[in-house]
């Protein structure tokens, strides 16, 4: 197929932008979401670009899952896979990413109705995982996440021509402001915000464990704050955080004693998978990005 029309251009000129969203938030489909959200959270997403739904998962599920998140922590063959991001500084583990995949207690977990047909509501149709993640942040040494828009990496890097995807993060542990709970700037997804500097070759290999392109600047994020202010996305474990692929979002180092970990499924539409990267650069591994196993939910 041709390559469709770069409708988000960035990294591509010397002073950032800020464009307006072409897409809609909420995309037209025979799904009735009432049986869902409420209409009052159908309308938070639209205008606010997140959700957070408490106590979406048990107890007991929790601790499953971070019965694997620790087994995960302990596999020295894990450490040293491709798939596995470590902390620029002191070698632990930042990310695991292809865990939809890689391990069935969280491929069950990509298909659980209860985050997949939110998913397929709010993208209008079916969906495949573009991207799955474990993001650790250790206790004392959890570093930040800068602020950033998922989509802007994906289209750029990754060749997502639209915003037609959404993630749903799964909190493992109780996540406060002190911790590193993840924070959002609500309806910053309703602009695009450019951002400045060629993406450099085998970017990936550095933007996993600290970002320097694909960063907004200083002003932009200044703009956004002022305009749309910043919540702070605190709950407790088992609770699901849904955001949209152009939220601005980021989260701060974590140095209580206290770990904050949660696992990301990011799904996108059918419609709306991958082609070339538009930085004309070669495409991402398999694992960040998934190009060539696309399967529906």
């Amino acid at each position: 197929m041709l390559q469709p029309e770069d409708v988000y251009p960035s990294r591509i000129k010397d002073s950032a932008e800020v464009l307006p969203r072409v897409d809609p938030v909420i995309h037209p489909s025979g799904i009735d979401g009432s049986e869902l959200l409420g209409e009052a959270d159908i309308e938070s997403f639209n205008e606010k670009g997140y959700l957070l739904l408490p106590n979406t998962f048990t107890a007991t599920e929790v601790e499953m899952f971070r019965a694997e998140l620790e087994r995960m922590q302990n596999d020295i063959s894990l450490l040293g896979s491709p798939e596995a991001i470590t902390e620029p500084d002191n070698g632990e583990l930042r990310s695991v990413f292809q865990i939809h995949k890689d391990h069935p207690v969280f491929s069950n977990v990509a298909k659980d109705p209860r985050i997949a047909d939110i998913a397929r509501f709010i993208l209008g149709g079916d969906v495949y995982i573009h991207q799955s993640r474990l993001n650790f942040k250790p206790g004392y040494r959890g570093r930040e996440f800068y602020w950033h828009s998922d989509f802007e990496t994906w289209h750029v890097e990754d060749g997502m021509p639209r915003m037609r995807a959404v993630s749903c993060s799964i909190l493992l542990t109780d996540n406060d402001a002190k911790n590193g709970a993840l924070m959002l700037m609500p309806g910053s997804h309703k602009e695009y915000v450019t951002c400045v500097g060629e993406t450099p070759d085998n970017h990936y290999l550095s933007s996993l464990k600290k970002q320097e392109y694909g960063v907004p600047s200083d002003e932009s994020l200044k703009y956004l704050s002022e305009k749309y202010g910043i919540d702070c996305a605190e709950a407790k474990a088992g609770s699901v955080l849904v955001f949209d692929c152009n939220v601005m979002h980021g989260s701060n180092s974590n140095i209580t004693p206290d770990p904050r970990s949660n696992l990301f499924f990011v799904y996108n539409h059918v419609d709306n998978m991958v082609f070339d990267p538009f930085c004309g650069k070669p495409p991402r591994p398999e694992f960040i990005c998934s190009r060539e196993t696309i399967k529906t939910i």
